[in-house]
């Protein structure tokens, strides 16, 4: 008996979904009896282990927030991680604790910034071991990208500017720098342009910005080393950080370091 292949699902005609246009569902691949380790399983390397301070935009004693290494479709994507190699359901009670501070922090963070609506907080873990929580800031006004496929549409959507980016990174660094740890990173720098050399620095912006961008799915797809290749933005040394915005509650100082 030939097979019929399984009908699309109705999400396919929401308004999120970002595709249009004949669909068909896939072959769905038989199961591996035994499924390959993960980053930081076995003897595969553990990145987050491995890298250095250096590489986030925030670290405190026991967690650390990284950010992607370019501006992607979504106002900020970051991610939380563990200083120890743990797993979630590994943490002991004092982290599990501590977890629920931070993601809540971190959610007001992001949420603060300018043309942010709604921080959505995912968790996948299929390509590494190493405790990794994502936070994706869905624009204000876009209705379209409520729900399930942010993901997706921060790798479709033209990446914001390199110099919002840097400074919302440095906005929620010294938000959480409020509570303790260490912000790792400031906004750039004015570049002051002779009026003559205008054009040409918009034109060589225009060109970078063409082939940059960073991808949520390819780094959350965790089948590969993409979230490996994930440094921190580069750090301004010249310029003294941002304040944390004023209003953050003076109770929300207790928590995690």
């Amino acid at each position: 008996m030939p097979h019929t292949p399984p009908a699309v699902p109705d999400f396919t005609q929401w308004p999120s979904f970002p595709f249009e246009g004949d669909l068909r569902v896939k072959q769905l691949d038989d199961p591996v009896p035994v499924e390959p380790s993960r980053r930081g399983e076995g003897d595969r390397e553990c990145t987050a282990c491995s890298a250095p301070d250096e590489a986030y935009i925030w670290v405190g004693e026991r967690w650390r927030v990284r950010a992607m290494d370019r501006p992607t479709g979504l106002p900020m994507v970051l991610i939380l991680e563990s200083r120890s190699h743990l797993d979630l359901g590994d943490l002991p009670n004092l982290l599990a604790a501590e977890l629920g501070v931070m993601t809540v922090r971190l959610e007001r963070a992001i949420r603060s910034l300018d043309g942010v609506a709604r921080v959505h907080v995912n968790r996948w873990g299929d390509g590494s071991s190493h405790f990794h929580l994502w936070f994706l800031a869905r624009p204000y006004g876009r209705l379209q990208l409520r729900g399930t496929f942010l993901s997706l549409w921060g790798s479709i959507l033209p990446p914001i500017s390199e110099e919002q980016w840097r400074e919302n990174l440095a906005l929620v660094a010294a938000w959480l720098g409020e509570f303790g740890g260490r912000p790792m990173t400031e906004p750039s720098r004015i570049q002051w342009q002779a009026p003559a050399s205008f054009s040409d620095s918009f034109r060589v912006e225009e060109e970078r910005t063409e082939t940059e961008g960073g991808s949520v799915i390819e780094a959350a797809d965790e089948t590969d080393d993409a979230a490996a290749r994930i440094p921190a933005p580069r750090t301004d040394p010249d310029r003294p950080a941002t304040a944390a915005p004023a209003h953050v509650d003076e109770a929300d100082r207790l928590g995690a370091a």
